[in-house]
């Protein structure tokens, strides 16, 4: 269903299409999570930390993905706003075309280089054949993983939000059946974890595909649209390069933590690993939410009712503190139990690492979550500077203080790191939404639009 988000009440508006976004991306970690604990429940800890070893590597390939996605999508929803419908299935086009060509060449040098790559981040031996299939498989369904986000980016943009939640419900529950039948009755072992997310993640693909091949044949326009554009090639790289490498920094900085990380052994592998995880369940809850406002701005800004942008932080941002609550509470209360899913009660120095990491870390998803609310409307009007600047300076501070405070403090050094980034990011990403500075940034659809 294509739903515009100009008229109407924007708490209303934003609620009804985040929530389908939310019970996404629920859906989604789950998808995640599943592997690490099936690995670190039924084959053990060396398994679990192999699947965490390789994690960060993977993070940097869906960076890419979900910078692509981000570009297209705050391009589709302004020109979707502005009733521009046949420069829009052009974008749409033009996206796939080259998110093709991308995800491609990434498996080529993916698979090329996975030894390296491994090698880089200091993985352990005990470990390292494993990080490495799992990391070769993982790489292997690129293409999936590409053309399956580009899909939800167009969905989100049109205002749909609910046919990418019914795809990863079938996904994530196909994947842990496929997780449990190849690990458990086939005894594949780690391969078996990542050909389960493998093959659910190609039939999702699939029926992403099919379904928005249909939805975009039933908008009817003038004349024919093109099937690609370098002048909408160019305006989409203008969101997504910089989103691209936002993300892909993010992951970079990730994991050079986790090559300071693995210098600790398989056991702290084990316990950051599903800490780790669970802590990014988190964090994209609230960074969906952030992408809810950054198509709600996107698609106001397209049709210049920018008054509506305002309303729209405040409702998201209400919206993230309700669910910081509850992560917060499970989290820092309930840590034991929620690191029991990943590992077996004799891991105990690993629960220890997990454990201390979550209570130093979600004291301060507050923040964070603020953030990444304020982050959406500067993306979704097109304030990539900004964006990049508050982002940036979160993350090198975070892996500047990794390696410094570990010297000092060991991996509590390393978490502690978190917080101090987080907060930094979220005054400068607040200061930049406060002060307007968005709202003078004006892309090239709203530019044509009032002529």
């Amino acid at each position: 269903m294509i739903k515009d988000m100009t008229t109407g009440s924007p708490t209303k508006t934003l609620c009804f299409f985040s929530i389908p976004m939310l019970l996404s991306v629920m859906f989604q970690q789950i998808y995640n999570i599943a592997d690490s604990m099936i690995a670190g429940q039924y084959i053990g800890e060396d398994a679990l930390a192999a699947v965490g070893a390789s994690y960060p590597i993977t993070m940097i390939f869906m960076a890419v993905a979900i910078g692509c996605n981000i570009g297209s999508s705050v391009v589709i929803s302004q020109l979707f706003g502005a009733g521009r419908l046949k420069e829009m299935k052009t974008a749409i086009f033009t996206t796939f075309i080259v998110s093709l060509v991308i995800s491609f060449i990434l498996t080529v040098l993916g698979l090329l280089l996975s030894k390296g790559m491994m090698q880089l981040i200091q993985t352990p031996s005990n470990i390292f054949e494993d990080a490495k299939l799992y990391l070769q498989i993982y790489i292997g369904g690129m293409t999936f993983l590409f053309l399956y986000n580009i899909c939800t980016g167009v969905f989100t943009a049109l205002g749909d939000s609910r046919t990418p939640l019914y795809f990863l419900i079938g996904s994530s529950i196909g994947n842990i059946l496929l997780d449990l039948i190849f690990v458990i009755v086939f005894k594949w072992g780690v391969a078996g974890v990542a050909w389960a997310t493998f093959v659910a993640q190609g039939i999702s693909c699939i029926l992403s595909l099919v379904t928005l091949v249909r939805r975009i044949q039933n908008i009817h326009i003038d004349g024919k649209a093109v099937y690609f554009s370098w002048n909408t090639l160019f305006r989409i790289s203008q969101i997504a390069i910089p989103s691209i490498l936002q993300q892909s920094f993010i992951s970079v900085g990730n994991l050079l933590i986790q090559g300071l990380i693995n210098s600790y052994g398989s056991t702290v592998i084990a316990g950051y690993a599903s800490a780790v995880k669970l802590n990014t369940f988190a964090i994209t809850s609230f960074t969906t939410l952030g992408n809810g406002v950054s198509s709600f701005t996107a698609q106001n800004i397209g049709a210049g009712k920018k008054e509506r942008v305002r309303l729209g932080f405040k409702s998201g941002y209400l919206m993230a503190i309700m669910i910081v609550i509850p992560f917060f509470i499970a989290y820092f209360f309930l840590s034991d139990t929620m690191l029991g899913l990943f590992m077996k009660e004799e891991s105990e120095e690993a629960l220890n690492v997990g454990k201390t990491f979550l209570k130093i870390t979600s004291p301060f998803y507050i923040i964070i979550s603020a953030k990444l609310i304020a982050d959406g409307v500067l993306r979704g009007a097109g304030a990539m500077r900004q964006f990049m600047i508050a982002t940036f300076s979160d993350l090198i501070l975070r892996v500047m203080l990794s390696f410094i405070l570990a010297y000092f403090w060991g991996t509590i050094g390393i978490w502690v790191s978190w917080p101090i980034g987080w907060i930094i990011g979220m005054l400068l990403s607040c200061l930049f939404y406060k002060t307007g500075t968005w709202e003078k940034v004006q892309m090239d659809s709203v530019k044509i639009q009032s002529k």
